[in-house]
């Protein structure tokens, strides 16, 4: 490696490479050789992908796509590629690191400029549709997790970027990591790949499984930990405190988590705290760690709305507990993820998905229940694999010599069983999943209109490369495709001339938009037939009927009165047909996208996160998702209206309205006011009603009347000044006070900024 890398690295305290390290370039990853690597977590795999990125970008000339299945591992490696930025390339430029994970509706083509590119596997799917240019100089590709080809939701569209990468280079290098799998040989050959399979980490782990005060670990070695309490968990995770270590706690739903949460929270002035040169003395935590921890607690509360949420959450921190869900907002669990890699929070409950998710290791990890709920299942035991995934965050680099890891079991029977089937199991084998009609369509159509390939032979043989194909042969599922082609054609997405398949425009822009085939036909379907009534809540009810829109909020029972009603009021505005109530099933589940409208319209109507929660029990987590996928189908309405017909003027603006709203939670007035940076709902209300309700209010408005306003400091009323206009005087700013001029607002960024 050159030299400059060799002083980034060197300055972080990195002087010698971890064996599954040195295995990889003993097997030619920095010549070019195709490697999957399947290693535990903290094995060092993320230095192994910078190695490699780094070898094509400064000797090779090269680009490097970094595929990761979620947001947050996108952000998490992107600040981890910046340490090199300083490096300077042969040409004098410096080395530069991209990231892109939303808005699909784009070739984004200013990543060109960028020599790595990090983004989630969906957005690589929606740049190879775009036909993104730059992608022709991409020289190799890093795949985090991908292990992950076995989910349901995301792996077939992980293995479908795989394959169009290999159709589209065929020498591209290809660097996979993964956990520990029982296949690795399978999937190394689906790529071509030499394997590297580790169970080497840099911290030993210890698993096993608690029953009680006992510890029963699979090397058949026990420990005690005192009974302090009745409850085996908190006793565990006084015993991890007490010895200097964190503790993460994986429960099977948010509300086990929140409930874990505050019983641990309850027990910590048990903890005792050793102090240098005297006694042991009965502390609740030491002194200066409460004060970080009131920062800790005042960042959650400032980081949006003012909500019981919040308010609960920061009690917790400032007792050192937090609970981390998808309920959460984006601004939460990203506090809630650097105070506890920061070891100010010293224990953290979650859900499962944490374990898929960023990097938090702990010294403990404490799995209170093997099992989770599946929707027509129930209480169903989790993958061997899930389990390793959490029993593989135990354990802090530079912080511990061991982790631990323990399942909690209730009899002995269940400790046997948890033993032998969890702790001494090995990981299940990992299958495609891409033969589904509902999963497949998309990609077919994709294949088509993306001039991938333009016959049904040249698609069965893309689809030749894919992973399915490697495991069960493309004919398991040719009458598959098959049945899609005819579904298409039927459906005006595609044409056929002679041998040639084609997509239409309507097919194309469905593509391009990266939605559901089916949620275009919906969408199509709606908007030929009009309602008498068109209104926002016609569009919300709309997308909320499309299957893209995810999870439906299934009504509860005391709602569905309610929500008939709602759907009875708004019989003239719905675009799309209401069940009859003799399907039980079809019409809960259309209720359903009532409800789903209707927190989206008490959303543009500016209604606060804390009543949403009293009235639809949606926590902001799940709100920020369903905004998300709010806005890019009221932008796919927006596009597809005018190719449907020309006779939609009226709901392409419609749509192209709610997109602003719906992204900042506003009724129509607000608008001009929240498109001013740093301005959001909440701060846009203040003003408004305050009387300033157009640019030309603002731009009359002195610095002063601004300031006086609630949550609009100096320094954003000078910044709005600026951006409307009528900020001439120089003197303006200069004859404040200086008390004046002092920062008094928290300036929030994102979907729930101030």
């Amino acid at each position: 490696m050159p030299q400059s890398v060799r002083e980034v690295l060197q300055a972080q305290g990195i002087c010698e490479l971890f064996p599954p390290q040195a295995d990889c370039i003993r097997e030619g990853v920095l010549e070019g050789k195709d490697i999957l690597l399947a290693s535990p977590t903290a094995s060092g795999k993320t230095l192994i992908a910078e190695l490699c990125a780094l070898k094509h970008v400064l000797e090779g000339g090269g680009k490097v796509i970094y595929l990761c299945p979620l947001r947050a591992l996108a952000s998490e490696k992107f600040e981890e590629f910046k340490k090199y930025t300083a490096i300077q390339k042969p040409n004098g430029t410096k080395v530069s690191v991209g990231i892109s994970t939303g808005d699909f509706d784009t070739a984004d083509n200013w990543l060109a400029k960028y020599d790595v590119i990090v983004t989630t596997n969906e957005k690589a799917d929606s740049l190879l549709r775009h036909r993104a240019e730059w992608m022709d100089s991409i020289s190799a590709v890093i795949v985090d997790e991908i292990h992950l080809l076995n989910e349901a939701g995301r792996g077939p569209t992980l293995e479908i970027v795989l394959a169009r990468l290999m159709q589209y280079n065929a020498n591209i290098q290809i660097l996979a990591l993964s956990a520990t799998i029982n296949n690795v040989d399978e999937i190394a050959g689906w790529l071509n790949a030499k394997y590297i399979v580790t169970s080497w980490r840099p911290i030993n782990l210890k698993e096993g499984v608690i029953l009680q005060d006992e510890i029963q670990y699979k090397d058949n070695e026990t420990r005690k930990i005192e009974q302090e309490t009745r409850f085996t968990v908190i006793n565990m995770v006084l015993n991890t405190l007490r010895n200097g270590g964190q503790a993460l706690i994986f429960a099977s739903t948010r509300k086990n988590a929140v409930s874990a949460a505050k019983q641990v929270a309850s027990h910590m002035d048990k903890i005792l705290i050793p102090k240098t040169g005297s006694k042991i003395v009965k502390k609740s935590l030491e002194e200066q760690t409460k004060s970080a921890l009131e920062k800790e607690a005042h960042k959650i509360l400032e980081s949006g709305e003012h909500t019981q949420i919040g308010e609960e959450l920061a009690d917790l921190v400032r007792n050192g507990v937090a609970y981390h869900h998808a309920g959460l907002s984006g601004a939460q669990r990203s506090i809630i993820e650097q105070g506890f890699k920061d070891r100010k929070i010293k224990v953290l409950t979650a859900t499962p998905t944490l374990a898929w998710g960023v990097n938090l290791p702990a010294r403990t990890v404490i799995i209170q229940d093997y099992r989770r709920f599946e929707a027509g299942l129930g209480n169903y035991p989790i993958p061997v694999l899930d389990y390793k995934q959490m029993a593989g965050r135990a354990g802090r680099p530079k912080y511990d010599k061991f982790g631990e890891s323990v399942i909690v079991a209730k009899t002995a029977d269940e400790a046997d069983f948890v033993m032998e089937n969890y702790v001494l199991a090995k990981p299940e084998r990992i299958w495609s999943r891409l033969a589904v009609e509902k999963i497949l369509r998309t990609h077919v159509l994709s294949t088509i209109a993306s001039d991938y390939a333009h016959t049904e032979e040249e698609i069965y043989e893309f689809f030749r490369k894919t992973f399915y194909a490697y495991q069960y042969d493309v004919k398991a599922i040719q009458n598959v495709i098959a049945k899609i082609l005819r579904f298409l054609h039927d459906e005006e997405m595609i044409y056929v001339v002679g041998k040639d398949i084609n997509a239409t425009k309507l097919g194309k822009r469905i593509s391009e938009l990266y939605i559901d085939p089916l949620s275009g036909i919906i969408i199509r379907d709606a908007l030929q037939t009009k309602p008498p009534v068109l209104t926002e809540f016609s569009l919300l009810q709309l997308i909320a009927h499309t299957p893209d829109m995810g999870p439906i909020m299934r009504p509860y029972q005391r709602e569905m009165e309610k929500l008939a009603d709602t759907l009875e009021e708004h019989q003239q505005e719905m675009l799309v047909e209401t069940p009859s109530q003799r399907d039980y099933i079809g019409y809960a589940d259309f209720l359903g996208e009532v409800k789903m409208a209707m927190v989206l319209n008490a959303w543009i109507e500016e209604t606060s996160e804390d009543k949403l929660l009293e009235r639809f029990n949606v926590q902001p987590g799940d709100l920020y998702r369903t905004i998300e996928s709010a806005k890019w189908l009221l932008h796919a309405v927006e596009r597809l209206s005018p190719i449907i017909t020309n006779k939609n003027k009226e709901v392409t603006e419609l749509s192209n309205e709610l997109v602003e709203r719906v992204s900042m939670g506003i009724k129509r007035e607000l608008m001009p006011i929240v498109a001013l940076e740093g301005v959001g709902r909440v701060r846009g209300r203040i003003i408004f009603n305050a009387g300033f309700q157009t640019m030309e209010d603002l731009k009359q408005a002195s610095i002063e009347e601004l300031t006086a306003l609630p949550s609009v400091g100096p320094r954003l009323a000078k910044k709005i000044k600026e951006q409307v206009g009528g900020y001439d005087k120089k003197t303006e700013w200069e004859d404040l006070p200086a008390t004046t001029k002092a920062p008094q607002e928290t300036q929030q960024k994102g979907l729930f900024d101030f």
